[in-house]
């Protein structure tokens, strides 16, 4: 009989509708999970996809920020967290 797919799959999908960060700028949101991959648009580096609740309703969205990346990184044994994200100069950041 064959496998199904979810039963060994190791990623995790992210439901939601993909909103930019510059849309959630300043504003509360509850963060619930994130992936970092290699970006195939810019050879090596890398982006973040932020899984996110604003409003009650499930969001994603895409970012190259190191800034963003390595908070996450650091932080990941508190996920799920609230958070707002905040532009200071040319870097985004959690506060």
């Amino acid at each position: 009989m064959p496998e199904r797919f979810g039963d060994f799959a190791d990623e995790e999908s992210f439901d939601g509708e993909k909103l930019r960060l510059d849309e959630v700028l300043n504003k509360e949101i509850l963060v619930t999970g994130y992936k970092i991959k290699d970006s195939h648009q810019k050879k090596g580096t890398q982006y973040l996809t932020i899984h996110f609740e604003l409003e009650g309703k499930q969001h994603i969205t895409f970012t190259g920020s190191i800034v963003l990346m390595d908070q996450l990184k650091k932080y990941e044994s508190h996920l799920p967290f609230i958070s707002i994200v905040k532009k200071i100069n040319r870097h985004y950041t959690f506060s």
